[in-house]
C-alpha cells in the first residue's frame, strides 16, 4: 500500500468519525444554522485575505467555535470551511488534509475550553490560536511529505518543514493578531448563543393520533376532552380557595395543566413533543405555586416517570442541574448517582464550565439535593461566583462583559442559597437589578432593552431571595414587575414572552407562575 493511499484512508476515517460524532449529537436547527454560518464566515475569511500568504482569520474562527460550542461542532466548522473555500482555490489531494487539519483545530479549541474554561481571556485565546496555526502548518507539512516528497524519511519531512517555516510563522502571527482584535467578542457572542438559544426551541405540534371524527364528536375528541377534564380536576384538588380562583397564578397553573401531554410531560407549546427542559421547568413552576405536579395527570400519567428517566440518563451539566432542581421541587429525593455526576462536573476552581449561569444553577442544584452551606463543593462554587461580580454589581454569564438580568438574578438566588443572603454582593446585585427596571415595569435580558416575561420573572425571584418586596420596586409613574407580568397574561392563562412575541414556550408561563408565587430557588414541595 502506498503512502498516498494509506494517508487518504486515515483522513477519510477521521472525517467520517468527526461528521458521525456531530450527527450522533442530533444538533437542532439553530445549531445547524450557526455551524453553517461559522463555516461560511471562516471560508470567506480565507478568501478575503488570499493576497496575504497564510495570513487569514479562518483558524481563529474555527478554534473559537470549538471553545464555545464543543468538539463536534468545532470539527465540522473547520472541515466544511476547508471544503467550501476550495471551491474557489481549487480542490485536490490537499483538500482532505486541510479539512482534517482545520477540524482538529476546532477539536483543540474544545479541549482547551473544557480544561481551562470557555471564557478564555484575550491573551490566552490569542496564544491558543497561534499554537493552532503552527499545528495546522505541521499537518500540512505532513501532507506534502506523504503525497509529493517521494521519500518518506525524517530528513525529508524536516526539509519540507524548514522550507515552509516562514509561512507557518506568518500564519501563527496572523492568528494572534486576529484573535487579539476580535477573538473575545466572537467568543462571548457564541457563548451567549450556546447558553441561551440552544435551550429555547419551539417544536412543531405533533399530529393527532387516533380516529378522526367525520361528524359529531369522535373518540379522539372525547379522549382529549376527558384528558383536559382529568388534568383540571387534578389541579383543582390542590388549588387554593375559591376566592383566589381567578388569580393570575391559578390561571397560569390551569393553563399548564391543560397543556400536559399524554405521556405526562410538556412540550414547548401545547401538543408539541415532550422535552426534558419544558417538563422540568413546568413542574418547578407548579410546585412553586403550591400545586403538586405529581397529581396533574393526563390519561392516567403524571410527570413522575419522566422525571425518573431524566435523572437516570442526564449527562450534560445543564440537564443534571435542571433535573435535580425539578426533583427537589416536587419533594422527591435526588438520586445519589445524579448528585455524584453533578459533583464530578464541577471544576477544581469551584465553577461549572467556567460560566456564571451554570455555576449559579450548580449551587442551587447542590442545595436542592440536600448539600449544606458548609459543604466543600458549595463553598468553592460560592467563592468563585462572588469573584465574578462586575463593578456595577451585576453578573455576566461568561464572567466578563455587560451584566444581564437573568445571569444576575440566578447569581443572587445562588448566593442566597449558599448562605450569603446578608452579604454585600447580594445587596449590590439586587440593587443593580432594581435600578434596571424599564418604564413599563418589566426587565430586559441585557439592559437597556425591551422587557420580557422571563427576565422579569427571574428579577422578581431574585428580589424576593434578597429580601426585597417586588411590589416596592417601581419607577415613578410605572408599574411593578408583577403588574407587568400580569399585563402579558392572556385569558387562557398563558403568559407571553413579550408584547411582540408570536409564540411563547411553556416554560415562560412556568417562570411567571413562580414569580407570582414569590418563590426563589431552591424549594421543596411538602409531600402530603
Amino acid at each position: 500500500m502506498s503512502w498516498e493511499l494509506a494517508s487518504l484512508i486515515v483522513l477519510a476515517t477521521a472525517l467520517v468519525a468527526g461528521f458521525g460524532w456531530y450527527e450522533r449529537a442530533h444538533p437542532g436547527s439553530r445549531m445547524l444554522a450557526l455551524v453553517a454560518t461559522l463555516a461560511a464566515l471562516a471560508a470567506l475569511g480565507r478568501i478575503a485575505f488570499a493576497p496575504l500568504p497564510n495570513v487569514k482569520p479562518t483558524t481563529d474562527i474555527v478554534v473559537i467555535a470549538g471553545v464555545a460550542l464543543g468538539g463536534a461542532p468545532g470539527f465540522v466548522v473547520g472541515a466544511v470551511a476547508a471544503l467550501a473555500s476550495n471551491v474557489l482555490f481549487g480542490q485536490g489531494p490537499w483538500t482532505p488534509w486541510q479539512m482534517v487539519a482545520w477540524g482538529l483545530c476546532g477539536l483543540l479549541g474544545a479541549v482547551v475550553g473544557r480544561i481551562a474554561g470557555r471564557s478564555l481571556g484575550r491573551l490566552p485565546l490569542a496564544v491558543l490560536c497561534g499554537a493552532a496555526g503552527l499545528a495546522f502548518g505541521a499537518i500540512m507539512d505532513a501532507s506534502m511529505w506523504a503525497t509529493y516528497s517521494g521519500e518518506q524519511t525524517l530528513g525529508q519531512y524536516l526539509a519540507i518543514s524548514g522550507t515552509s517555516l516562514p509561512f507557518n510563522l506568518a500564519h501563527a502571527v496572523g492568528n494572534v493578531v486576529f484573535a487579539l482584535a476580535f477573538g473575545p467578542v466572537l467568543l462571548r457572542a457564541l457563548l451567549r448563543y450556546r447558553v441561551r438559544l440552544t435551550h429555547t426551541w419551539l417544536d412543531a405540534p405533533a399530529p393527532v393520533s387516533g380516529p378522526v371524527a367525520t361528524g359529531g364528536v369522535g373518540t379522539a375528541a372525547l379522549a382529549a376532552l376527558l384528558a383536559l377534564a382529568l388534568a383540571g380536576g387534578a389541579l383543582l384538588a390542590t388549588a387554593p380557595p375559591a376566592s383566589a380562583a381567578a388569580s393570575p397564578a391559578q390561571r397560569a397553573a390551569t393553563y399548564l395543566a391543560r397543556a400536559q401531554n399524554a405521556d405526562g410531560g410538556w412540550g414547548a407549546v401545547p401538543r408539541a413533543r415532550t422535552s426534558a427542559a419544558q417538563t422540568s421547568w413546568t413542574v418547578v413552576g407548579l410546585a412553586a405555586a403550591g400545586y403538586d405536579p405529581l397529581r396533574v395527570r393526563t390519561r392516567g400519567r403524571t410527570p413522575l416517570a419522566l422525571l425518573r428517566s431524566y435523572a437516570s440518563r442526564s449527562r450534560a451539566t445543564a440537564d443534571l442541574q435542571r433535573t435535580a432542581i425539578a426533583l427537589a421541587a416536587v419533594g422527591l429525593t435526588v438520586p445519589r448517582d445524579l448528585r455524584a455526576r453533578l459533583r464530578a462536573d464541577q471544576r477544581r476552581d469551584g465553577s461549572w464550565d467556567g460560566l456564571v449561569n451554570l455555576t449559579s444553577f450548580g449551587i442551587i442544584a447542590l442545595r436542592a439535593s440536600g448539600s449544606s452551606t458548609s459543604d466543600g463543593a458549595v463553598r468553592r462554587a460560592r467563592s468563585w461566583l462572588a469573584r465574578r461580580q462586575s463593578r456595577d454589581g451585576g453578573f455576566n454569564f461568561a464572567g466578563a462583559g455587560r451584566s444581564g438580568i437573568d445571569d444576575t438574578a440566578a447569581a443572587v438566588q445562588a448566593l442566597v442559597a449558599s448562605g450569603l443572603r446578608r452579604s454585600r454582593a447580594v445587596r449590590r446585585a439586587a440593587a443593580w437589578i432594581a435600578a434596571r427596571q424599564n418604564p413599563d415595569g418589566g426587565f430586559a435580558l441585557t439592559p437597556p432593552g425591551s422587557s420580557n416575561a422571563q427576565s422579569t420573572a427571574y428579577a422578581v425571584q431574585a428580589l424576593v431571595a434578597a429580601g426585597r418586596d417586588p411590589d416596592r420596586v417601581r419607577r415613578p409613574g410605572s408599574r411593578t414587575p408583577l403588574a407587568y407580568l400580569r399585563s402579558l397574561q392572556q385569558s387562557s392563562g398563558l403568559v407571553r414572552y413579550s408584547r411582540t412575541s408570536a409564540q411563547t414556550p411553556i416554560w415562560v408561563t412556568s417562570q411567571a407562575l413562580a414569580a407570582f408565587a414569590r418563590r426563589p430557588l431552591p424549594f421543596r414541595l411538602r409531600r402530603r
